[in-house]
C-alpha cells in the first residue's frame, strides 16, 4: 500500500485522536511543467499518484488505503478531522450530546448539498450507516459501527435494521444511540465507513459509485474523470458548502504502482509528490530533500493457519523468528522506518505515562538458532519428513517484491526452506486474502482511531480484519472486556495480555512501523497527512 495512504501516526502522544501501472503521462493531461499551470488559465493543478487503482468509491467498501485519500476528498462524513487531526464540524454544523453520553443528536447544515445540487439530509445518514451494517452490504468496516446500539446484532444477523438506533428527527436533524460512552466517537465517524450516500441517487443506480459519469458526493472536490487502471480527477466541488476554502482547481491522479517510475515522474515536474526509491534513499536524505512524518501502523505477514504447514504454531513462530527486520529496514526499505517487534505501534500512553509498546517489549524479534529448533519441533509434531511448499503472495508493487524477494532468502538462509514467491493485482489479492486462499501474505494496517484496542480488535475470531483463520477465545473475551472497561489501569492490562497470546500462538508476524517518507513540489503547501492514513487536500495550495 502507498506510503501517503498508509496508517496512523506513531506519535500520538501529542493527539487525542480517535478512531489497513500506467504510463509516464498518466499524472498529467498536458506536456510541460505545470508552473502553476498558467497556461490553463491560471488553474491551480495538484498531481498525485494513488500508486494503484481505488479498490471502491462506495464508502463502506473503499475501506482501504487504495481508495481513502480520493474518497476523504470527494465526500464528507458529519466530522472531519482539521489540521491539527482533531475532529470538527463538517457536514455537521454542531451537535448536542445527552447527558449519559449515550445520544448524539447532529444538526446538518442548511447549505449541505450532493454534487447533483441535492440537500445532504439525515435520512442519507440513516441510509449509509444502516447500509454499512448490512451484512448483505459486506463491509469490512461495519465493525466500526458496533458502538451504535443494534449495530454488531444487525450485522451478524441476530437484530434487524429497524433496532439499529440511528434516526432521521427532522430532514436536517440526525440522531444516533451508542451502546456505551465512546471517547473516540467524533473522530471515528470521521472516517470515511461513515459517510452519507445519497438515497435517491443510490436507489436509482446501485452502482453510481463505478463511474465518474455517475458518482455524486458532498466533499470539497468532484469525481469528473476515471480511466480505470491509469488515472483519475476530481475537481473543485462549487456546491460543497466551504467551498471558499477550497484552493485547488483540481486534482490528478495517476495510478503507477512503480516507485522508481513515480520518482521520474516527480523529477519531470508530472507529479508534485513522490515516495523515495530504496536506492536513492541515502542520497536524497543527506541532500535534505525528504520530508517524514510519523505514522503508527504495521508492515506485517499474515500465516493462514487453516493451510499446511501453517496449522502448527511452531511452524508459524519458527517462520517470525527467522525474520531480520533490522535488516529490511537498513538495507531493503532504507525509509528510516522502525523495525516492528508488536503489533501495537509506539506513542500510545498507559495511566502511568508508559509507552504501551515499551512496557509490553519485544515479540517476534529475530532468533535464527531458536528458529531451527522450533521448525524441527514443528515438523515432528506434524510428522513432516519434508515441509510442504510455502508461497509467498505480495500485491504487484516495486517495494512489496523487495521485502518478499528479502523474506524469500532469510527463510532459505535461516531456515533451510525454500519458498516460492506469487504476486497479483491489488483488488484481486486482497479478495483472495479475504477468502483465505493466500498461506502466507503480506499486509498492512489501517488504523481507524488511536487506540491500542483498534490494532488490537482485528484478530478477534472470525473478525472481517482478521484474514489468518485464527481464533482464541481468552483473546476474544480480553478484547471484549477492554472495551467495555472504564479503569484505564485495567483496560491496558487486558490489552497487554491480549498482545502476548497474539504473539504466543502467531497468526501473524511483523516486519516494520509505518512512518510517511516523501518528496514534495516546493510549490505546493498545506496538504495535510492525516495521522489514520488519508490525504487531505481541503485546504491544500500551489503557488
Amino acid at each position: 500500500m502507498r506510503k501517503f495512504s498508509t496508517m496512523l501516526m506513531a506519535a500520538m502522544l501529542v493527539f487525542t485522536l480517535a478512531a489497513c501501472t500506467a504510463n509516464n503521462n498518466a499524472g498529467k493531461e498536458t506536456d510541460g511543467k505545470d508552473n502553476g499551470d498558467k497556461e490553463k488559465g491560471g488553474e491551480k493543478v495538484l498531481y498525485l499518484n494513488n500508486g494503484q487503482e481505488p479498490t471502491s468509491f462506495d464508502p463502506p467498501i473503499g475501506f482501504d488505503s487504495a481508495s481513502w485519500s480520493a474518497l476523504n476528498n470527494v465526500m464528507e462524513g458529519l466530522t472531519r478531522l482539521n489540521a491539527d487531526h482533531q475532529p470538527e464540524e463538517a457536514t455537521a454544523e454542531k451537535w448536542d450530546v445527552s447527558e449519559d453520553g449515550k445520544t448524539y443528536t447532529f444538526h446538518i447544515r442548511e447549505n449541505a448539498k450532493w454534487s447533483n445540487g441535492d440537500d445532504v439530509t439525515a435520512n442519507d445518514f440513516v441510509f449509509a450507516w444502516k447500509r454499512l451494517l448490512d451484512p448483505a452490504t459486506g463491509s469490512a468496516a461495519a465493525f466500526l459501527g458496533y458502538f451504535i446500539e443494534g449495530g454488531e446484532e444487525f450485522n451478524s444477523g441476530k437484530g434487524s435494521a429497524d433496532n439499529v438506533k440511528v434516526k432521521a428527527v427532522d430532514e436536517k436533524t440526525f440522531e444516533v444511540t451508542l451502546i456505551s460512552p465512546q471517547a473516540y466517537f467524533l473522530s471515528v465517524i470521521a472516517n470515511p465507513a461513515f459517510f452519507p450516500i445519497n438515497e435517491k441517487v443510490a436507489k436509482e443506480n446501485p452502482e453510481w459509485f463505478g463511474e465518474a459519469e455517475s458518482f455524486v458526493g458532498n466533499g470539497p472536490f468532484n469525481l469528473t474523470n476515471w480511466e480505470h487502471d491509469t488515472k483519475f480527477v476530481m475537481e473543485k466541488n462549487d456546491k460543497y458548502w466551504d467551498a471558499k476554502n477550497v484552493k485547488l482547481d483540481r486534482v490528478e491522479w495517476a495510478i503507477v504502482d512503480d516507485t522508481n517510475t513515480e520518482y521520474q515522474m516527480f523529477q519531470a515536474g508530472d507529479l508534485d509528490v513522490s515516495d523515495v526509491p530504496s536506492e536513492l534513499a541515502d542520497k536524497l536524505f543527506k541532500e535534505g530533500k525528504v520530508e517524514v512524518e510519523d505514522q503508527a501502523g504495521d508492515y506485517f505477514y499474515r500465516f493462514n493457519v487453516t493451510k499446511e504447514p501453517f496449522q502448527n504454531v511452531n511452524i508459524r513462530k519458527a517462520f517470525a523468528l527467522a525474520v531480520d527486520q533490522q535488516k529490511i529496514v537498513d538495507f531493503v526499505t532504507k525509509n528510516k522506518e522502525k523495525a516492528a517487534y508488536g503489533f501495537v505501534s509506539p506513542g500510545f500512553q498507559d495511566p502511568s505515562g508508559k509507552d504501551f509498546r515499551e512496557v509490553n517489549g519485544d515479540f517476534n524479534k529475530t532468533n535464527i538458532e531458536e528458529a531451527k529448533a522450533l521448525l524441527k519441533k514443528g515438523m515432528e509434531e506434524e510428522g513432516y519428513t519434508e515441509l510442504p511448499e510455502v508461497t509467498l503472495t505480495y500485491s504487484t508493487d516495486d517495494t512489496h517484491k523487495k521485502i518478499a524477494e528479502a523474506l524469500q532468502q532469510m527463510f532459505k538462509e535461516n531456515l533451510g526452506v525454500e519458498v516460492k514467491l506469487a504476486n497479483m493485482e491489488w483488488n484481486v489479492f486482497a479478495e483472495e486474502q479475504k477468502a483465505l486462499k493466500h498461506q502466507l501474505s503480506r499486509s498492512s494496517f489501517l488504523a481507524d482511531y488511536a487506540d491500542p484496542i483498534n490494532f488490537l480488535e482485528n484478530f478477534q475470531t472470525g473478525h472481517s480484519m482478521n484474514r489468518t483463520g485464527w481464533g482464541n477465545p481468552k483473546y476474544d473475551e480480553l478484547i471484549k472486556q477492554a472495551k467495555n472497561e472504564s479503569d484505564e489501569a485495567k483496560r491496558f492490562e487486558m490489552m497487554y495480555e491480549a498482545e502476548k497470546i497474539l504473539f504466543e500462538e502467531a497468526p501473524i508476524f511483523t516486519v516494520h512501523f509505518y512512518n510517511q517518507v516523501y518528496l514534495q513540489n516546493e510549490a505546493v503547501s498545506d496538504v495535510v497527512r492525516h495521522p489514520v492514513g488519508y490525504l487531505e487536500l481541503k485546504w491544500a495550495d500551489k503557488k
